[in-house]
């Protein structure tokens, strides 16, 4: 159905599914989603923090053992790859709340 205006949703981040349906039924083209992909690569390093704390309080030592290395818990890489991560499925959450799978 072809509508008179098409409207951007600026500040679309943080609607319910419901509301940015609703936004797109009355016309909406583009929708702003940057505080929710920010959040939520955040949330990643979060979490990761979160779940590897015993492991990222020094180079050597953690529950596992006294002498046990944790390089692979400390590398940059491995919080980035969470945030990384977080970020898709955020944007998966997005791309069903748009109507935007398998449309083209």
């Amino acid at each position: 159905e072809k509508k008179p205006f098409y409207f951007v949703f600026h500040g679309g981040s943080g609607s319910s599914r419901e509301d940015i349906q609703y936004a797109i039924d009355a016309g909406v083209i583009k929708m702003n989603i940057d505080t929710d992909t920010q959040w939520s690569f955040w949330d990643g390093i979060r979490g990761y923090e979160a779940k590897n704390r015993d492991y990222l309080q020094g180079q050597i030592g953690n529950p596992d053992g006294p002498d046990i290395p944790n390089k692979k818990y400390y590398d940059p890489r491995m919080c980035l790859r969470a945030a990384e991560e977080a970020t898709v499925e955020r944007l998966g959450l997005a791309m069903e709340d748009l109507r935007c799978i398998d449309v083209l």
